[in-house]
């Protein structure tokens, strides 16, 4: 139903800020209703429709004053309530960037429709509806017309209780309509309002909340520019009919007046809410501001009293805190330049009585100079003096001075003169103890020891009954010996030296093991035939210790059989000894230290600490007696399992070298003579396990990896025997004599059965205790004399004229089943040997035939036909030879481990390579460390007095080290072929250039003359190792290192130091000579075999 009169769309549609609550219910008045005159309405509508809704909406108000549209600046946004309400925030401001607002042109005109003429009764029940409304929002609009400000709380109440009230009674009355309420009033718009008594006893209602406000109002992307935010603002209205007059079901925006009224109810209920928001956050805002000036006065005048309270303070301090404090001061003071006068007058007499102690420890006064240390010791440490008569002198009160700047340097001093007097003792103490091990050794006899040995041995045989024995005699420790050890042991504890004599003690008793195996070995002089030749061509000049070492080596490997065995039993039994002895020597010793005062027991450490030279001094009360201090000391120094160990160790080490240079020899040794050495070895392995008492650890695997290498080494010895024979083979056919044909019935029996020579030695243990007795037999030959007619070797029906090579290959084929025989648990070991032995002939004699080497070794001019002959007949004998060798390893093999063995024939070449090449790295390893050995040497040497020596051009580390070169190239020539010297020389060379560059790099140079003294090493090298093949450029490089080195500018003084220079080359030297004794030994051998 049209209404007849429209109300004014600027109304209804202005900002939802105002600033009087007449707009809070907009509803259009009579005269507005009533007489309005259509022109005027039409062109409402007219502006309403084409009117901006994002700028300001009221611009055409005639009643009401324009108000601008909430913004960042709205009074809601700086004054925010603390109650955040639901809905669209007040201060949210609309971004329009994204859209452009509508202009005249863009929206079409209104086509208006004639309005018929509708009477006015015909809005008769609709003005009985809103009637009532409409009077109490026209009474509450002219009671606040007349209030002179808008944040009077008692008038803003009252109106709004009123309206409220009506409100509340008209739209919250639960279980009535709109419709029912309005229809109950009688009193028509025309009627004039009649004011309603307020009611005392009337509730208050809750405004009108803002979720009845739509959702799509409060969110961030409200633009009324958005067509479809506008579609659903106005309701899916139609803004513009469609020209052909179709009904399109929808109503139209220029005559949707419900649309209209609800757009105003949402503003008047934000602007219901925002008077509410204004008038709370106001009181409490400026009650904050007042509070805020109250507490800045406040705080004004706090600080106001705080000065002048501080200047008050001032003023006191100055005139009685600072006055007494300088009279407290000076009294402190008074009383520190006293103890400092008594404490320099202390410092005095401390220096005197260091003075006093060193001059007795230079005229050897030991234990005086102790006692004075000690004495020294306690004045610096500020104690009393155990001496009565030492503190009768004492004016004044002794302080702690250890502490004072003055004193650092006489720590060290002390320390020297304890050091020194310590060293005293020590001598003593070494000296009586090596001396009780020496009379031992001496005293017993060899017989006795191996008869020990022996009972030791038997008692592990099962079935054996235990053979009565005497009390060992190194068990007996005399009552000279024991008071001896306890002064000295006393002397050195007061010298706090037990430690470290206990230390040295270690390092001479190792000492001591290899002097006992020095002192049995052949004579370092030339005492027989061939060297009294050679010694008369010397011109009786003193021998270098190179040479000494070259004459030793070769008087071991002349010594014969028993003379070998005889050298190895005293060796053997003296270390045992000496073992023994030793360890009942440090269970005395433990049992001195563990009764010695406690006060001698405390040894403190090398640097002197203050505090710990106080817990020394002064020993805990209720003791006096040690219960384990230096005890635990000298247990942990002296461990005899560990001392034993290290002497058992260093004792194999040294015998082991001393084997090594004679392994060839060992190796040639007839069986027996082998077993009985091999005895030897066990019996002695098995008393260092019970030395040692390390059952199941190191030295166990010792003994057990010594009879391993005695097998390895005695297929070393084999192979050496084989290539020296075949380097030294002219290759001519050679007589196979009676000798021969008895080893040929050996090996082709023991296919079958052992040989019955083979069968009767093996009893090693009774034939070692024969082989002590005849010590004047000599060693068997075994090489029967040549004949003129050449025999031939006959193997299944088939003859072979066999050179010197082939029968010595022989010869170690029946030693090796020989030795299997004798110690079948070792046979896959000697089985692997022999086969080591059969590639090396192969692989040599393809070496010396086919590759020419035999035109080097054995001086053969050139390989011949007859040459090709013998070498295919001796590997042909051979092959025959390998099924005998076969099945008896076969025998004696386990079924588990024969079959691979049987099939390791067929790998002889290859092995043979891989074990040239161990070799060659060996040599090289070796000449690395004798380099190593060398540059060690040069940066010992002080260049700079070494400049001042010019009768010495060359240092004595550069001419050995030439010297060691020029003599491996020299034997590795005559020896080995080209490719191989080179082979092993290019490393060796590579090794040098490596270490003496950075050697050369590291030293330094601080004047000219040192700097041409080095390079005059360095030019000397380049002499030398320019001859050598494969050095290339490895001496100018050198040269040009040393050449590039700078002249440091600062020049350290150092004591003596010629003396030094020359003192530190002649231990290199030594050292060097001494290192070089078993590789030179087997230079000089392979020189003088070829």
């Amino acid at each position: 139903m049209a209404s007849p009169v429209r109300p004014r769309f600027e109304d209804t549609f202005s900002s939802p800020v105002a600033t009087s609550p007449s707009a809070g219910y907009p509803f259009p008045d009579a005269s507005q209703r009533q007489y309005g005159p259509r022109g005027l309405l039409r062109r409402g509508s007219t502006a309403s429709s084409i009117t901006s809704i994002g700028g300001a909406l009221d611009t055409g108000s005639i009643n009401h004053p324009t108000i601008a549209e909430t913004s960042q600046n709205a009074i809601s946004t700086i004054l925010q309530h603390p109650i955040m309400r639901t809905g669209l925030s007040a201060s949210t401001a609309v971004p329009t960037t994204g859209y452009k607002a509508p202009t005249h042109r863009d929206i079409p005109p209104v086509a208006l429709t004639n309005i018929p003429h509708i009477e006015a009764k015909a809005f008769q029940p609709y003005l009985a509806q809103v009637g009532s409304l409409y009077e109490a929002f026209q009474r509450a609009r002219n009671e606040g017309e007349g209030e002179t400000s808008l944040f009077q709380r008692d008038k803003k109440d009252t109106r709004n209780e009123e309206w409220e009230a009506i409100l509340a009674k008209r739209l919250q009355r639960p279980g009535h309509s709109r419709t029912g309420s309005m229809s109950s009033t009688t009193s028509t718009p025309l009627d004039m309002p009649q004011p309603k008594r307020r009611q005392s006893g009337q509730r208050r209602h809750a405004v009108t909340p803002l979720s009845t406000i739509p959702t799509v109002y409060s969110e961030e992307d409200f633009h009324l520019e958005n067509p479809r935010t506008f579609d659903i603002v106005s309701e899916h209205s139609e803004i513009v009919r469609d020209p052909s007059g179709a009904p399109s079901g929808r109503k139209s925006l220029a005559t949707n007046a419900i649309l209209q009224e609800k757009l105003s109810w949402y503003m008047d209920t934000v602007e219901v809410h925002l008077i509410n928001s204004i008038s709370t956050a106001s009181k409490s805002f400026f009650s904050a501001l007042g509070s805020l000036r109250e507490l800045h006065n406040e705080a004004a005048d706090s600080v106001n009293r705080i000065q002048k309270l501080r200047k008050e303070l001032a003023k006191l301090d100055k005139e009685m805190a600072i006055d007494g404090l300088k009279v407290v001061n000076l009294k402190q003071r008074r009383d520190n330049v006293r103890q400092l006068a008594q404490a320099m007058m202390q410092l005095e007499d401390i220096v005197k009585s260091v003075q006093g102690v060193e001059a007795m420890v230079e005229n050897g006064e030991i234990d005086q100079a102790l006692n004075d240390l000690d004495e020294v010791e306690a004045l610096m440490a500020g104690r009393e003096s155990r001496l009565s008569n030492s503190n009768e002198h004492i004016q004044y009160q002794r302080r702690d001075l250890r502490r004072i700047k003055a004193l650092e340097g006489a720590f060290d001093d002390l320390t020297q003169l304890r050091y020194r007097a310590g060293r005293g003792f020590e001598a003593r103490f070494h000296g009586s103890l090596l001396t009780d091990i020496r009379r031992h050794v001496d005293q017993t006899e060899i017989s006795a020891t191996l008869q020990r040995w022996g009972v030791a041995y038997t008692r592990l045989k099962p079935g054996q009954r235990r053979a009565p024995s005497a009390f060992p005699g190194y068990m007996s420790i005399g009552p000279e010996l024991r008071a001896e050890l306890e002064a000295e042991m006393r002397g050195l504890s007061r010298a706090r030296y037990t430690t470290q004599a206990a230390t040295t003690f270690r390092a001479i008793v190792l000492r001591e093991t290899k002097s006992m195996i020095r002192k049995h070995l052949p004579s370092s002089n030339d005492d027989d035939n061939i060297s009294t030749v050679s010694a008369s061509t010397t011109g009786g000049r003193g021998m270098s210790q190179q040479e000494k070492s070259s004459i030793l080596a070769r008087n071991l490997r002349a010594l014969d059989a028993d003379d070998w065995y005889q050298m190895l039993a005293t060796i053997y039994t003296n270390i045992s000894e000496g073992l023994r002895r030793l360890s009942v020597q440090v269970k005395i010793l433990l049992d001195i230290t563990s009764n010695l005062p406690e006060h001698m027991l405390k040894s403190p450490p090398t640097s002197p600490d203050p505090s710990s030279l106080e817990r020394i001094r002064s020993p805990p009360a209720g003791r006096a007696r040690a219960a384990s201090s230096v005890q635990a000391e000298m247990q942990q120094v002296l461990d005899l399992s560990s001392l034993l160990g290290e002497g058992v160790d260093l004792a194999q080490a040294q015998i082991t070298k001393v084997v090594r240079v004679r392994s060839q020899q060992n190796a040639e040794l007839p069986l027996a003579d082998f077993l009985k050495y091999f005895t030897l070895n066990r019996l002695f392995a098995d008393e260092c396990e019970a030395i040692s008492g390390r059952s199941g650890t190191a030295l166990k695997s010792v003994v057990d990896s010594q009879i391993k290498d005695f097998v390895a080494r005695f297929g070393d010895s084999q192979k050496h025997d084989i290539i020296k024979v075949m380097d030294s083979d002219k290759w001519d056919a050679k007589d196979f004599g009676e000798h021969e044909n008895e080893l040929l019935s050996r090996v082709i029996q023991g296919s079958t059965s052992d040989a019955q020579p083979w069968v009767e030695s093996t009893m090693i243990w009774q034939l070692s205790t024969n082989g002590l007795n005849d010590s004047n037999g000599s060693a068997t030959n075994g090489t029967a004399g040549t004949t003129a007619k050449v025999r031939s070797a006959v193997v299944d029906e088939q003859k072979y004229i066999l050179p010197e090579s082939a029968l010595a290959m022989l010869r170690s084929m029946e030693t090796f089943q020989h030795l299997a025989a004798g110690i079948p648990s070792m046979s896959q070991e000697v089985a692997t040997l022999l086969l080591e032995s059969l590639k090396l002939f192969n692989s040599r004699s393809s070496q010396l035939i086919l590759g020419a080497g035999a035109t080097r070794s054995a001086g053969l001019k050139n390989i011949t036909t007859k040459h090709l002959a013998l070498s295919s007949q001796a590997l042909s004998f051979i092959v025959a030879l390998i099924p005998y060798v076969r099945e008896f390893f076969r025998r004696h093999l386990p079924s588990s481990t024969a079959s691979h063995i049987m099939t390791e024939f067929d790998k002889v070449k290859r092995l043979f390579q891989e074990h040239q090449n161990g070799i060659h790295e060996k040599l090289v390893d070796i000449m690395s460390g004798r380099a190593s050995m060398h540059v060690k040497s040069m940066k010992n040497i002080d260049w700079e007095e070494a400049a001042k020596n010019k009768a010495v051009s060359v240092s004595p580390y550069m001419e050995t080290l030439t010297k060691e070169t020029g003599t491996l190239q020299k034997v590795l020539a005559k020896h080995l072929p080209e490719p191989i010297v080179a082979g092993i020389m290019i490393p060796v060379f590579s090794s040098y250039k490596e270490q003496w560059t950075s050697a050369y790099n590291d030293v330094t140079i601080k004047s000219a003359a040192a700097k041409e003294r080095l390079l005059a090493d360095a030019e000397f090298f380049q002499s030398r190792i320019s001859k050598i093949d494969g050095s290339a450029d490895l001496g100018e490089q050198i040269v040009k290192v040393v050449q590039a080195k700078s002249v440091s500018n600062t020049v350290t003084p150092s004591p003596a130091p010629a003396a030094v220079s020359r003192a530190s080359g002649q231990d290199a030297e030594t050292h060097e000579e001494e290192s070089s004794t078993e590789i030179k030994g087997h230079i000089k051998e392979e020189e003088s075999n070829t």
